[in-house]
Parts: structure tokens; C-alpha cells; sequence
């Protein structure tokens, strides 16, 4: 197995092994890479932190490995732990729970799978340190938990019984939906308009403009890169587009110069139908015509990852300017960034609306369970691209070039 590191971690399948302490989490996560990552003793609540590993898995493709803390962690610490574990659900795609054949409890499994359900994760149960079990408790608990899992004894068998285990269950899920791949046919010509302000990363394209290019480039779709100032000069000279998506923050510009005929969207409307759920995306906007009436109101403004702002910022600076001076002038606006949805942080019954990020540095699963969660408790939800779209008034359009019925 090779590390695959130009593939971004939004774009692996999370594998999480969780379990009590002293399971022999860490023990097989280490087995399953063939490196000593996790820190291993006889020591119950060895591992603190979340430990993450990306490789490329042979017969499947890059995944990322992740060791939790044990669910039932004591003391302060311990719960700080616990919850930092929990937090790891949202970004899983397949969970590994791992249970101690010498320590059975029969409340174990029945916790665990309530702990997965909540999140829609896929999981499966495997037994470890069968060593510790006599040959007659070991059929008999191999004949009571004949749906689980069990590892072999010997460490090379334990390793292709493990390998076994995780290829058979991520086969048998679901591929993300494409970003592009299903709009245009092959053979199609897409011009992408990528706007260079002081928020473009010097020397690079961002990760959104570089997923778009690579699948286009997979399914055999010509491509075009152009700022929105060459965007009409380059409309003139090609003879045939069947699509033209933009960056958000420009679309207002963008529409204006594409003529009716020609599909149009945005990469972070891409995203929200790849990475979330387009439809649930496009009803939250229901919620901002709701607040126009209000004499106050609190949306917040979720990112999934942390960067430094400028007064060009979508998230920070044009979305909210725009929604103070289009929506309500009184609107409280709060922001929350980073990898997990934490709920916690702020009083969710007061929320009225949720406006997400691209998701582009997350996975799916992780985007549909802050979806959820937004669900749970009443709160409407939608994204940037979508947003802007609306705040531009070209949502219409938009839709139109981003789902095909």
C-alpha cells in the first residue's frame, strides 16, 4: 500500500476504528498500515487525540485511516476525548468497531449500534484478541455474533481478514455523485470562469476550480479557463459552449455577459449537489425570504475549514454586506469554522437560518450529517452558491444549469 498525498482528504472514504479502551484499536490500526502510528501499551486510554493516516488502499483506492480514543474514556479528560471521538462520526464513511473477545459485555454492541445509527454510518463489528478465549468460547461466541467479524489469531491472517472486511463494505456503498460528469456529454465544451483577486491563492488555482478541470479531463470534456474579463471575447470566438460554470462572488457579472441559450451555474452549486443536497440547499431560501418581514433575526455562517480573511472574504465580508443590505439591515450574523458542526457552540433554537460553505474540504457524509443536524433541530439550511445566486437574483438560472431532471 503507497500514500496517495495529492489526493485531497475530502475526496478519501473515512475509515474510523472506534471501541472501548484497550481493544486493540490502535494495535490493529497500526496492522492495517504497516507503520507503528498509533502509540500502543497495555495501558487502557493510551490514545488521546484522533490519529489520521491517509494511504491508497490496493483493489479500492485512497481512503484515510482514523484511530479514536475509547468511547468509555474516564474523568475529565476522558470526556473530552469521548467527545472529540464523537465528533469523528460526522466525517465516517465506514465505521470499524472493535470489541475485546476477553472482556464481553452483551450492552456493549447494542450501545455502539445506537452510536452509529444517529449518524447513518455504515458499520461493522470485529472481534479481537481471540488468544484470550479458550477453543470452546470462541465457537460459541463466533455462533452468538455470527453477523460480526473475527480476526484471526495469526498477525499476517489478521491483517488479510481485516483488508478483507473494509474492501468488502466500502464496495458495497454508494459512489459520490459526480460534480460534472452527468451535465455534459462527452465531447462537450466547458468554459470555466476563475476570477484572480487577492483572495486566488498566488500561483495556483483553488480546490473547487482543480476537482472541475480533473473530472472534466476524466470524462473526455473540453475545458477552458478565463477571468470574467476575457469571458465575452471568448464566448465570440468558440462556436459551441454547453456550459459555463463561474466562482459565486462574480456571477452577477457573469450572467450579464452569457447569453440565455447557455447553461449556467457555479462551482459552489457543483458542490452542493455532489457534497450535499441541492433541493434542501434550494428550499432554505425560503427561510431568507422569511426574514425580510422579521424586525431582527440570527443566520449563521458556517465554513469547514479555517483560513485568513480579507475585505474581499465571501464568508465573512460579501454574504453578510449583502444580506444586511438585501435582507434585513438587523440580522444578527455568527460564524463557525472547521471540520466538525458543532452544535454546541451556539444556541441552534435561535438560529433562523444556516448558510454553509462549499464544502469542498469535507466529505459527503460529513456535509449530510450537518444537514441532518440542521434538520433535527428545525433549522433551515443552505450554501454560498446558492445564496448568492438568490442575492443576485439569478437563482433561477442557475438551477437550471446545475440539475437536470
Amino acid at each position: 500500500m503507497m500514500e496517495r498525498l495529492n489526493t485531497p482528504d475530502s475526496n478519501r472514504k473515512h475509515i474510523a476504528f472506534f471501541g472501548r479502551r484497550n481493544a486493540g484499536k490502535s494495535s490493529i490500526f497500526n496492522l492495517l498500515l504497516n507503520q507503528e502510528i498509533s502509540l500502543v501499551s497495555d495501558v487502557s486510554g493510551t490514545t488521546t487525540d484522533p490519529v489520521y493516516k491517509s494511504m491508497e488502499l490496493i483493489g479500492y483506492g485512497p481512503v484515510r485511516i482514523i484511530d479514536t480514543a475509547g468511547l468509555d474514556d474516564v474523568g475529565s479528560l476522558g470526556k473530552m476525548r469521548v467527545e472529540k471521538t464523537e465528533e469523528i462520526l460526522q466525517k465516517t464513511d465506514l465505521a470499524i468497531y472493535v470489541l475485546n473477545a476477553g472482556k464481553i459485555d452483551k450492552e456493549e454492541k447494542k450501545e455502539a449500534k445506537l452510536f452509529f445509527q444517529r449518524f447513518r454510518i455504515p458499520y461493522v463489528f470485529v472481534w479481537n484478541k481471540l488468544d484470550q478465549l479458550k477453543e470452546e468460547e470462541r465457537k460459541k461466541l463466533r455462533k452468538e455474533n455470527s453477523g460480526d467479524s473475527f480476526l484471526d489469531e495469526n498477525i499476517n491472517l489478521k491483517r488479510e481478514n481485516l483488508l478483507e472486511i473494509i474492501l468488502k463494505n466500502l464496495k458495497e456503498q454508494e459512489e459520490d455523485p459526480p460534480l460534472i460528469g452527468d451535465l455534459v456529454a462527452y465531447g462537450s465544451t466547458v468554459v470555466l470562469v476563475v476570477p484572480i483577486d487577492s483572495e486566488a491563492p498566488k500561483g495556483r488555482l483553488i480546490l473547487p476550480q482543480v476537482q472541475v478541470i480533473r473530472e472534466c479531463l476524466d470524462n473526455g470534456i473540453k475545458t477552458v479557463v478565463v477571468r470574467e474579463t476575457e469571458l465575452e471575447e471568448t464566448i465570440k470566438e468558440i462556436q459551441k459552449i454547453d456550459l459555463v460554470i463561474t466562482d459565486s462572488q462574480v456571477f452577477k457579472t457573469v450572467d450579464k455577459i452569457v447569453p440565455d441559450h447557455i447553461p449556467l451555474t457555479s462551482f459552489s452549486m457543483l458542490f452542493a449537489r455532489q457534497k450535499g443536497d441541492i433541493r434542501e440547499f434550494i428550499k432554505g431560501i425560503e427561510a431568507l425570504e422569511e426574514l425580510k418581514n422579521k424586525k431582527e433575526g440570527t443566520v449563521l455562517i458556517a465554513e469547514s475549514c479555517t483560513h485568513t480573511t480579507s475585505h474581499e472574504d465571501i464568508g465573512t465580508v460579501k454574504i453578510p454586506n449583502l444580506l444586511k443590505k438585501k435582507i434585513n439591515p438587523n440580522l444578527k450574523i455568527i460564524f463557525q469554522n472547521g471540520a466538525t458542526f458543532k452544535e454546541k457552540e451556539f444556541h441552534m433554537e435561535n438560529v433562523d437560518l444556516i448558510i454553509h460553505c462549499g464544502s469542498c474540504m469535507i466529505t459527503r457524509k460529513n456535509m449530510l450529517n450537518r444537514i441532518r443536524i440542521a434538520e433535527e433541530k428545525g433549522v433551515p439550511i443552505t450554501n454560498y452558491g446558492v445564496t448568492l445566486a438568490y442575492l443576485t437574483g439569478i437563482l433561477d438560472r442557475a438551477i437550471k444549469g446545475t440539475i437536470r431532471e
